[in-house]
């Protein structure tokens, strides 16, 4: 029997999210479903058919977002010569995160770190290969795009991501279609430190902080040298407000990542 999400719960949206204010722009007829982390808890904790999925879809450490006061720290763009330093980082705080890496030049040179990111209880996730903007090019470009990153995690971890972050944002009915046929649900976020404008370790800090609220999701990219150092000033101060640091999908449980559809807070 196909999922049933409440129509206040899930909209249509028309047009395409930019990378800067993830706002949403009428763009022709092009629609996509989008829901958001808390509405997806929601429709999953009233359908008897998640009861038994409840504990299992947590995740590491069972967290309960509907309970604690959650947000899902995400890494974009790697694995780079920072990633082991973060993971170290993550470990020392007890912390968990999302990993949307990239194929070329980093999943393709940087194994190991993959196999880190999975060994200590990350999230892997999709972030395409050479990071080409799907809405710009032809939908077999796009799938292969994707595809082909799905096809080297799977190798390297014997894991095939669930999640994934269109390069900027930018997501259409189209590329929708295409994460549907590979089982990829489309995560976007609500904190943004624009860590690829300064290496100002405390601006990045005071931007996320500045930003973040209950079921957000925080992007930064490994990959830029003032985010890593940023790290655990940020973990220590979400901590010390009452926040749970979590992955995506313990974010979205007990509901599952949903192919094709599209989480934002």
């Amino acid at each position: 029997m196909p999922k049933q999400i409440s129509a206040t719960r899930r909209s249509s949206v028309l047009g395409l999210l930019t990378a800067a204010s993830l706002a949403l722009a009428l763009s022709g007829c092009a629609s996509y479903d989008v829901t958001t982390p808390a509405d997806a808890r929601a429709d999953a904790a009233t359908s008897d058919t998640k009861a038994q999925d409840a504990k299992a879809g947590a995740g590491d450490g069972a967290v309960d977002c509907s309970k604690a006061k959650c947000v899902a720290l995400t890494f974009d763009a790697g694995p780079s010569e920072n990633t082991n330093r973060l993971l170290d980082i993550l470990k020392e705080n007890k912390a968990h995160a999302t990993f949307f890496m990239l194929g070329k030049n980093h999943i393709a040179e940087r194994p190991a770190e993959v196999k880190r990111i999975d060994a200590e209880g990350h999230e892997l996730a999709n972030h395409t290969w050479s990071h080409k903007i799907l809405t710009e090019i032809k939908p077999d470009e796009a799938k292969r795009e994707l595809s082909r990153v799905q096809e080297d995690v799977r190798k390297i971890t014997g894991k095939t991501p669930t999640l994934m972050r269109p390069p900027q944002g930018r997501t259409d009915e189209e590329v929708s279609k295409i994460s549907k046929e590979l089982g990829l649900a489309q995560v976007l976020w609500s904190v943004t430190a624009k860590d690829y404008q300064t290496t100002d370790s405390d601006l990045i800090t005071k931007r996320v902080l500045d930003q973040t609220k209950r079921d957000g999701i925080i992007l930064l990219h490994d990959i830029y040298k003032g985010t890593v150092p940023a790290v655990p000033g940020i973990l220590k101060e979400l901590k010390k407000r009452g926040y749970t640091v979590v992955t995506v999908s313990q974010l979205l449980s007990p509901a599952k990542p949903e192919p094709g559809m599209v989480y934002r807070p």
